[in-house]
């Protein structure tokens, strides 16, 4: 298990760019797979991106690809979301994740940040 702290949310213009961070601590994820998550207001919460322990490998949800990239330094253990040509759909508390794994059902993540606000205005 890690904890994660997530940094670098705020408000920004629809079109506009915002980078999220995720920091480590106790434990490195150095071996694990990392990801994103969000949840809007009135949904349930979505995987937006993942990113394997070697950083080889990436996925993303539909409705990012292209705008968004993870990225991953496991020497500083964290693990960075940048954001560009935002939209107001995009709005959500973003959570970072540690140990994401596809499961039978959907993601089994082991460790989760508290999650930290992105608002996108039009």
């Amino acid at each position: 298990q890690v904890q994660l702290v997530e940094s670098g949310g705020g408000l920004v213009q629809a079109g506009g760019s915002l980078r999220l961070s995720c920091a480590g601590s106790g434990r490195t994820f150095s071996n694990y797979a990392v990801g994103w998550f969000r949840q809007a207001p009135g949904k349930e919460r979505e995987f937006v991106a993942a990113e394997t322990w070697s950083g080889g490998n990436r996925a993303y949800i539909d409705s990012v690809k292209g705008r968004f990239t993870i990225s991953r330094d496991n020497a500083k253990n964290t693990v960075d979301l940048q954001m560009n040509s935002l939209k107001p759909e995009d709005t959500a508390v973003y959570y970072c994740a540690a140990d994401v794994r596809r499961g039978g059902s959907g993601w089994l993540v082991s460790s989760w940040g508290q999650g930290i606000q992105v608002t996108v205005s039009s």
